[in-house]
């Protein structure tokens, strides 16, 4: 089977040096895979959000048997809940991911409902080697009544590498320290370093978590070590205020701004799965990569 052909998809320079201007600020430099899905027909051989996965058909497909809240959005029923396809990753696409040894296919399901927890959607993580899965599974379970802001639309990605530095992760001392030449900047140039400069948001692996809310970083379950920042799945790859910096040169329209297009249009690059974690929110992944097991973990900020 032949793989999706994708187009280009480049964040624009950033519009100032940011190093330069706070050299305070490059041991924090991380980088980072923006991954840019767009509507498409992904393939189970392709890099996806929301598409099919290369799942063996020897081995059972995962459920839900947790207790789900009601909400006005849902009314789960009290049956296994099949978890529904997230994001699939091979080697060739994001060669920065961690993968363990002999592994090159990363795949995230979750469940399509809301836990208690965070009241959003809880993932489960596999890493696999593709050429060693047999017969695949064809038609794979789906749930019959989940909130369609849960279920991604298939989208075919297209990674590109970036440099990040921390907003929330920002020591507060140094931010302190930062601030009133933070406020200069954005005074003279109409540049915000928070949300011009900053943490990448969107559906990316690596870099900073573009937390909404206060950080919340979990320490590994087996060494006690804080893990590390893995993927991010995001309701939306930009807003209002971060459009001007990380809208991709390709997607930006001719004429006028993004915000000017109709509203389909507009949601087409600002929110191609379709997803919506609580208000505009996300769902972090964690690893520990140092441990040999790789244990994750996850956190969501929905409002």
């Amino acid at each position: 089977m032949t793989r999706t052909t994708r187009t280009t998809r480049t964040t624009p320079p950033r519009p100032v040096d940011v190093e330069a201007l706070f050299p305070e600020l490059v041991p924090f430099r991380r980088e980072a895979t923006r991954l840019h899905p767009r509507r498409g027909e992904p393939g189970i051989r392709d890099s996806s959000v929301g598409g099919p996965l290369l799942w063996p058909s020897a081995e059972p497909w995962p459920h839900c048997a947790d207790d789900h809240p009601v909400t006005r959005l849902s009314d789960p029923s009290e049956d296994p809940v099949p978890l529904v396809p997230v994001l699939q990753l091979y080697a060739a696409d994001v060669p920065d991911l961690p993968f363990p040894p002999g592994t090159d296919l990363l795949q995230l399901l979750w469940c399509p409902y809301d836990h208690e927890r965070y009241y959003a959607p809880w993932p489960e993580l596999s890493w696999r080697a593709s050429g060693e899965l047999g017969e695949v599974l064809v038609d794979p379970p789906r749930p019959a009544d989940a909130p369609h802001t849960y279920l991604p639309e298939p989208c075919v990605v297209h990674p590109e590498r970036i440099v990040e530095y921390p907003r929330w992760d920002l020591p507060e001392e140094l931010s302190q320290d930062l601030k009133e030449r933070f406020d200069r900047l954005k005074e003279q140039s109409g540049w915000s370093y928070w949300y011009a400069l900053s943490v990448a948001p969107g559906v990316k692996v690596g870099g900073y978590p573009h937390w909404t809310q206060e950080p919340d970083w979990p320490d590994c379950p087996d060494c006690g070590r804080r893990m590390d920042h893995l993927l991010t799945v995001d309701s939306a790859e930009f807003d209002g205020g971060s459009a001007k910096t990380w809208l991709p040169v390709e997607d930006r329209p001719p004429v006028g701004e993004i915000r000017d297009l109709p509203y389909e249009q507009r949601k087409a690059v600002q929110r191609a799965p379709g997803l919506m974690i609580g208000d505009m929110g996300g769902v972090y992944v964690f690893i520990c990569s140092r441990c040999p097991k790789m244990p994750y973990d996850h956190r969501s900020d929905s409002s």
